[in-house]
């Protein structure tokens, strides 16, 4: 059995025959375009981004390093590059309303040119417009207007004066209006003359003035209605005056921008409003302001006025050649839709329409959007703002004190943009898992998920294109060309990343990291041209930078601080194989496992779990243990056993059930009494039927038995068992596989239980005949007896127990 399990060397690493390569260096190598291995994310993100129905955006999921996130970028640059850029986007004031600015898209490069031309014409009217009321043709029309108002004022004072000298008084004009003065012999009353009156005769007086303001009220009324008709009509006359010269600039940008009915729309309301305050732009002058300290605020007040005719170049797409592509790597919620900012005049806080910013979404519009899950998904408002902009199809600027429901001032609610805009979102599996399953919304919006793998088929074709993909990074990073064994030795060690002998890993951040180490070996070792030797030095160095913790842990197994024998056999005990490590990597470490045995029922108890240390795989491990020996020894009987598995020196905690394998051989061997060979390690999962499941790390853990062998001495009966299903993922490092290929160590892959325990004890497991009986001396049958003795040993304990608990209760009867 131990022949038959036993590796040979070709079986333990898939080593790269560089005779396949049609090329010396990677010098002659064209670079690579695209990416090797991911031909179903390609295509399920060329699908995304060519079909153009609502809810398409895609969430490109892949782990780290994979080139998820160059590839996607790439694939979506040269997309933009095919589109034609989107219309510019301007904001200007609300005639109507105020607080809701007025959105207008204009052609690509036409938002500058607009917003100049608005500023032209401004200027031009603020000059235009004095001339026009300083001209001759005005002021005539004006003075015509005065004429016939002093006319008809002057006719209305003499009635009202004919009227006043029927009550003896007079009206004259002054700073206050028309005051009506008491005559004294046909003349106006003097101060001194009025002072000069008895109480009797300003009591006379009283009673006239007030008759007569009795008499005159209709006349008065009439006096301001003239007065203003007369404004009334000289402001129709300035109206009419500038409407000449500001419609002829209106309707020249109107044929300008013609096409765009929300142009002329705005330009319209434009002119209704210069034309109702065509005052403003009478003086061109600036206001003096030496000696007035009001100047200052007057100026401002104006210049403020004309502000509303401002535009605010919103989104400018004059510089596109293509659809935009933007790659936001801060989505807050501001960040991500824009928003209103605030400025500081004299204390209080203003804004207005100039004041609205673009956010990423704006920018975006008419083009791709690409965000990093953990960021967008680490600002819950800006998360629901993006979906809530992609369901409705509108970018609302809104701020976020409205979000959270409490609003601290009065701001602008700008009119929303339609959005076109294609979103992608890069993230691992798990994120897109938890979004997919507990958020409604988001597989209504995302509906093209790109899924980059981590592995790829180690092929001609692929590893040809790590060739290049190698070719690539030298032209682009200014490496040192890679010859053909340097080329073999990154594609076994991306096999070894990939833990598969028929795979390479796509884990390409960690392949670069290889090649930019091994151009510093060559640099420093004078080399032209990287080598095995090179990329081997550039490896080893990388384990060296990492492994300190691997050789504290080395230590203390040869100083004997950690237990663990490679010789010699024994009695419920054997060595279990486990993965741990710091940050990147990872190492092997040997554990003891032992187990004891006795009588009872309290079954199979795993201390880790008893003093939570375990995790709740490994529970499940030992559970299924209890299910094996239920199946194979207690068809007859019930399972009369109490069991204790420990894995000695463990301070940390286990997890996993690769060791599951291991416990079922040391309860073997106790219930047996059958010694396991010490220096032959295990792991390995198993079933309930006994069959042997594969487990992963299984180079880690071969690799650092091997090194704990060597440490104590190589024997050449050394080795490790696996599963027979991790052959194919063995890529072990060249020392082992020499110490195998010159009989000092073993590697054995195994299918069940049965050949695993003859292996680790020389015994054969044993099969039952047609009496149901194992034969004698195997490892089934030693256990069965023991187990029939443990079962025997109970029933007579249970009996005597009974018999005593009957002869009390007969004795209280009597």
């Amino acid at each position: 059995m131990i022949n038959k399990c036993r590796l040979t060397v070709d079986r333990l690493k898939n080593k790269c025959e560089t005779n396949c390569f049609d090329f010396n260096t990677t010098g002659d190598l064209y670079p690579l375009q695209g990416i090797i291995g991911q031909k179903r994310a390609a295509e399920a993100l060329e699908f995304g981004l060519d079909i153009k129905k609502k809810g398409y955006n895609i969430f490109v999921s892949g782990q780290s390093g994979t080139g998820r996130n160059s590839y996607a970028l790439s694939i979506v640059e040269r997309k933009a590059e095919t589109k034609q850029a989107p219309d510019d986007w301007v904001y200007v004031h609300n005639f109507k309303n105020p607080d809701s600015p007025i959105a207008l898209n204009l052609g690509p490069g036409t938002g500058k040119v607009f917003k100049k031309e608005i500023e032209n014409m401004i200027t031009n009217l603020q000059k235009e417009v004095p001339q026009i009321f300083q001209s001759r043709e005005y002021e005539n029309k004006k003075s015509v207007l005065l004429q016939q108002y002093e006319k008809y004022t002057q006719d209305i004072i003499e009635g009202l004066n004919n009227l006043a000298k029927t009550f003896d008084f007079t009206f004259t004009q002054t700073e206050r209006g028309l005051m009506s003065i008491p005559l004294k012999e046909g003349k106006p009353m003097t101060e001194e003359e009025y002072r000069g009156l008895g109480p009797d005769e300003i009591e006379t007086l009283r009673k006239k003035s007030s008759q007569l303001s009795l008499e005159t009220i209709d006349i008065f009324n009439k006096l301001r209605s003239l007065e203003d008709e007369f404004r009334k009509r000289v402001k129709q006359l300035d109206e009419k005056s500038g409407l000449d010269v500001v419609d002829f600039h209106i309707s020249q940008l109107i044929e300008k921008f013609e096409g765009r009915k929300c142009v002329e729309e705005y330009l319209r309301q434009m002119e209704d409003d210069i034309v109702e305050h065509i005052e403003k732009f009478k003086s061109g002058d600036k206001p003096d302001l030496s000696g007035n300290p009001f100047a200052m605020f007057q100026m401002r007040s104006t210049e403020a006025f004309f502000d509303r005719y401002q535009v605010n170049l919103f989104i400018d797409n004059g510089d596109k050649e293509g659809a935009p592509l933007i790659n936001e790597t801060n989505p807050s919620y501001h960040n991500l839709i824009g928003g209103v900012e605030y400025k500081n005049e004299l204390g209080v806080m203003k804004t207005d329409f100039m004041q609205i910013k673009a956010g990423a979404l704006h920018r975006a519009n008419g083009g791709y959007l690409i965000l990093q899950a953990k960021d967008i998904l680490s600002n819950a408002f800006a998360w629901t703002a993006l979906k809530r902009a992609l369901k409705t199809g509108e970018i609302n600027i809104e701020g976020l004190d409205k979000q959270i429901g409490y609003v601290i001032t009065t701001s602008l609610k700008p009119q929303p943009i339609p959005l076109d805009i294609k979103v992608v979102i890069i993230g691992d599996p798990y994120t897109y898992s938890i979004l997919y399953s507990y958020d409604e919304e988001f597989k209504k919006l995302f509906k093209i998920m790109a899924d980059f793998d981590i592995e790829m088929d180690r092929n001609k074709e692929n590893m040809y294109k790590m060739a290049r993909f190698i070719a690539t990074h030298c032209e682009k990073e200014g490496l040192k060309h890679f010859d053909k064994s340097a080329v073999g030795r990154v594609i076994e060690y991306s096999s070894r990343l990939a833990d598969n002998q028929e795979k390479l890993s796509s884990r390409f951040n960690q392949v670069v990291e290889v090649l930019y180490e091994a151009d510093m070996v060559a640099e420093a070792m004078g080399a032209n041209i990287i080598s095995l030797e090179h990329v081997e030095k550039a490896i080893e160095q990388k384990i060296y930078r990492n492994n300190k913790y691997e050789e504290k842990v080395l230590e203390m197994f040869e100083d004997g601080t950690l237990l663990l024998d490679v010789e010699g056999e024994k009695i419920g005990e054997i060595n279990g194989l486990a993965v741990t490590g710091t940050g990147e990597y990872s190492f092997g470490k040997p554990s003891k496992i032992t187990v004891t045995t006795y009588r009872g029922k309290a079954g199979i108890i795993n201390i880790e779990r008893e003093i939570r240390r375990s995790g709740s795989i490994h529970d499940k491990g030992v559970l299924i243990l209890s299910g094996y020996f239920g199946s194979k020894f207690a068809q007859k009987r019930p399972l009369s056993l109490s069991a204790n598995i420990v894995f000695e020196q463990l301070y940390s905690g286990v997890d996993g059930d690769s060791a599951s394998s291991t416990e079922l051989y040391g309860l073997l061997s106790s219930l047996s009494g059958i010694p396991i060979k010490q220096y032959i390690a295990v792991t390995g999962s198993v079933n309930q039927k006994g069959e042997i499941q594969p487990i992963g790390g299984v180079n880690e853990k071969i690799e650092g038995f091997f090194k704990v062998c060597k440490l104590k001495g190589l024997t050449g009966k050394q080795g490790v068992m696996i599963p027979h299903q991790n052959v194919k993922n063995l890529m072990l490092n060249d020392e082992v596989i020499k110490a195998v290929e010159t009989g000092m160590f073993n590697i054995y892959s195994i299918h069940t239980i049965d050949e695993g325990i003859e292996i680790l004890t020389d015994v054969s497991a044993g099969i039952k005949d047609e009496k149901g009986k194992y034969p004698v001396g195997t490892i089934y049958d030693l256990v069965e007896k023991k187990l029939e003795e443990f079962s025997k040993d109970v029933d007579e304990d249970e009996q005597e127990e009974k018999n005593k608990s009957e002869s009390k209760n007969s004795e209280k009867k009597e």
